[in-house]
């Protein structure tokens, strides 16, 4: 299997992870860090069905990262409005809305994962999306509208979901091998942010500078992801506490431009331009892989991965092309 002939050469360990995160110089090569890799791609990868928590850290192992990163199971019950009308648009149906119970979320893939891990890994725990939950249960009409009129409703949502969210996190970070937590939650587009920063700033960001003190409180390493331009909003994450920032999208910032600026305070993550990824060939990968090592990696902050995710309609071919000019320039 490719994974088994890259674990030849390659060997887990979380200590580069961390020096990479924490700004400790350079580690002895780039880290490779993704936010969400499809199911088919992994598979495709290890050549059989991913059918166990064995099969996911084999995955994670064998393609050449540090860690492996977990979710919990929360099923939302939601009806997803990405405009207009949502399922939440007044007090009552808020009050009526069957709100999910942080005591049925499953957290069994970090239990049955304590024993499985292989010594040099460790696991990033992942939730998320306070601010994307809430203005997709009012669709984005509905939700842009009461932050006019109905800021009532607006506080009461990002009360309910951030509280559920920083819960789960609570939970989290009590596993042994959790070394690090993931808050992932899209607030920008590649030409700028959803919304103004104010509303960020007084409905989201104490939200995830709550989590930031959870984090710290704990000694993990806080990482966030969003994709988009984040010029306006880039001191407000660092007040926030995270450590690391995913995927410095190309289209909307660039890396040199992020390294200069915040490389001092900020680990950078991503930046291999997805849609190239998808559609590129594996010449072309392994040239974008290089130059991103290339702006990143000089001094440390920087670890290497795509511009977003790895969805299952980019080639196997591509994404090992990734992972093996990880390995040659960094």
């Amino acid at each position: 299997m490719i994974g088994s002939k890259r674990n030849s050469h390659l060997s887990a360990d979380f200590e580069r992870f961390r020096k990479a995160l924490l700004l400790k110089g350079e580690p002895d090569r780039v880290p490779l860090a993704e936010f969400w890799i499809n199911n088919p791609v992994k598979e495709a990868f290890l050549g059989h069905p991913l059918k166990s928590i064995e099969d996911e850290i084999k995955f994670w192992y064998t393609a050449g990262y540090d860690y492996v990163k977990l979710l919990p199971g929360y099923e939302e019950e939601y009806i997803w409005a990405a405009e207009g009308k949502g399922i939440i648009t007044n007090m009552d149906e808020f009050k009526t809305f069957t709100w999910p119970d942080v005591r049925a979320v499953d957290f069994s893939m970090f239990d049955e994962a304590m024993d499985k891990i292989p010594g040099g890994m460790r696991i990033i725990g992942a939730a998320g999306d306070i601010f994307t939950h809430v203005w997709q249960l009012m669709g984005l009409e509905t939700f842009c509208f009461s932050l006019i009129k109905n800021e009532e409703l607006i506080e009461k949502m990002f009360d309910k979901i951030g509280n559920y969210i920083y819960e789960i996190f609570t939970r989290i970070v009590k596993y042994e091998k959790v070394e690090a937590i993931l808050y992932s939650d899209d607030i920008a587009y590649t030409e700028g942010l959803m919304v103004r920063p104010e509303v960020l700033r007084k409905y989201l960001f104490p939200w995830m500078k709550k989590i930031g003190e959870l984090a710290k409180e704990n000694n993990l390493i806080y990482i966030y992801h969003t994709d988009g331009r984040l010029w306006q909003v880039m001191e407000d994450l660092l007040s926030c506490g995270i450590n690391g920032l995913h995927p410095i999208e190309p289209k909307a910032m660039s890396l040199k431009g992020v390294k200069e600026k915040y490389g001092q305070q900020l680990c950078l993550i991503g930046n291999v331009d997805v849609d190239r990824l998808a559609r590129g060939t594996p010449e072309e990968i392994k040239e974008l892989t290089r130059e991103a090592i290339s702006i990143g990696a000089p001094g440390g902050g920087y670890c290497v991965g795509s511009s977003s995710s790895i969805p299952e309609y980019i080639p196997l071919g591509n994404y090992q092309a990734l992972l093996d000019a990880s390995i040659e320039f960094g």
